[in-house]
């Protein structure tokens, strides 16, 4: 058994003396685990980063067996990552997100969109943008996506600025105003076109909210129900984009 395909590294362990297993994200063959002989090498060790863009080879005797990994870095963009908070958790709660997807199911769009998230991680207000819309597909790929398109109450498209807890849809102001203390804030940059120009419009207020609303869900339909601990990583992420655009 063998293929090529483009990867992002999500983390290593330490097998044996000299090598390590390695967790990818790639594009056709979703997170994958792969072992790389001499992976602690000083030769390989800089490509096998978290955040690292690799085009690799996986090749096994059965397609059930762990198999191995020959890479070549893309681009090693992990040490500009390690250059701050923003970067460190940021690259880790997306690594901890992608551990909720079953292994070796192709998931596309979400590597495509980590690719993006990792590109604008030295912009503190994209890259949390970025990376909460990262979560909402999160969401949609695992079957609780959330509907931001109408009202749940009367089906209008303007003036969307909640969402429901029990439905996952949005509701209007005007509807929603009678519930407005039971119901969780829709940011509006969530709703507007997609786009980093977009994104990076978005306030610090607007992204407290939007990851309270995300952070909702994920807990009542994933982290809840399967018993997980929430990655701190997301707290510490969460924590360095308040004192960034605090400062800013």
């Amino acid at each position: 058994m063998e293929w090529t395909d483009d990867a992002i590294i999500l983390g290593t362990r330490k097998h044996g003396e000299s090598s390590v297993i390695a967790e990818v994200m790639t594009i056709a063959h979703g997170r994958h685990l792969g072992l790389v002989r001499g992976g602690r090498s000083r030769k390989m060790q800089p490509t096998l980063q978290p955040g690292n863009s690799v085009r690799l080879t996986w090749r096994a005797r059965l397609d059930g067996h762990l198999g191995n990994f020959q890479m070549e870095g893309l681009d090693l963009r992990a040490a500009g990552l390690m250059q701050s908070p923003i970067g460190i958790h940021g690259v880790q709660t997306l690594a901890a997100l992608l551990r909720l997807l079953p292994e070796r199911d192709p998931y596309p769009n979400l590597h495509a969109a980590m690719e993006v998230v990792l590109a604008h991680m030295d912009d503190a207000g994209l890259a949390a943008a970025l990376l909460v819309r990262f979560e909402l597909e999160m969401l949609n790929e695992l079957g609780v996506g959330l509907d931001l398109s109408a009202c749940a109450a009367t089906g209008v498209t303007r003036d969307l600025v909640w969402v429901s807890p029990k439905s996952g849809r949005a509701v209007s102001r005007e509807a929603g105003a009678p519930y407005a203390d039971k119901l969780l804030a829709l940011p509006g940059f969530l709703r507007r076109m997609k786009g980093t120009n977009v994104a990076a419009s978005a306030t610090l207020e607007e992204l407290t909210d939007a990851f309270r609303l995300t952070g909702f869900f994920l807990d009542r339909h994933i982290y809840g129900p399967r018993q997980l601990p929430w990655p701190t990583s997301r707290e510490a992420f969460l924590a360095a984009m308040k004192r960034a655009l605090s400062i800013s």
